[in-house]
């Protein structure tokens, strides 16, 4: 059910990307347009240098790509990517939501085997 939809090392690469809030912060003003790096480093209390670092692992994960305009790397989203890892995701999460369900009734069966009455001692 989860096979296939994101490799192991990719998937590592991407939710690692993700579990930072400055490359998620990125990644929603890419969504929103796509801008340079340099643009981008405006928004942020740190130097190009580590922005750049921010946007390189997002690169590496294939959530952004670079693409060099004159002396600008202006940076696009790749959407498939972050729509393969929200799949991974959902299918996560039926995943777990089968095997709630299934201790549920699990539950729900030993609750109504303890009512039952004990028929050996009549």
């Amino acid at each position: 059910m989860v096979v296939g939809l994101l490799g192991g090392a990719d998937a590592d690469r991407v939710f690692h990307a993700l579990a930072d809030a400055t490359r998620r912060d990125i990644l929603t003003r890419v969504i929103r347009e796509e801008q340079s790096v340099s643009a981008l480093a405006r928004h942020y209390p740190m130097s190009l240098t580590a922005v750049q670092k921010h946007v390189s692992v997002l690169e590496r994960a294939a959530l952004v790509t670079k693409e060099r305009r004159g002396r600008e790397q202006v940076v696009h989203i790749d959407v498939t990517v972050l729509s393969r890892a929200a799949r991974l995701l959902d299918a996560y999460e039926q995943l777990w939501r089968h095997r709630a369900r299934s201790i549920e009734q699990i539950l729900a069966e030993g609750r109504e085997s303890d009512r039952e009455p004990d028929r050996e001692g009549e």
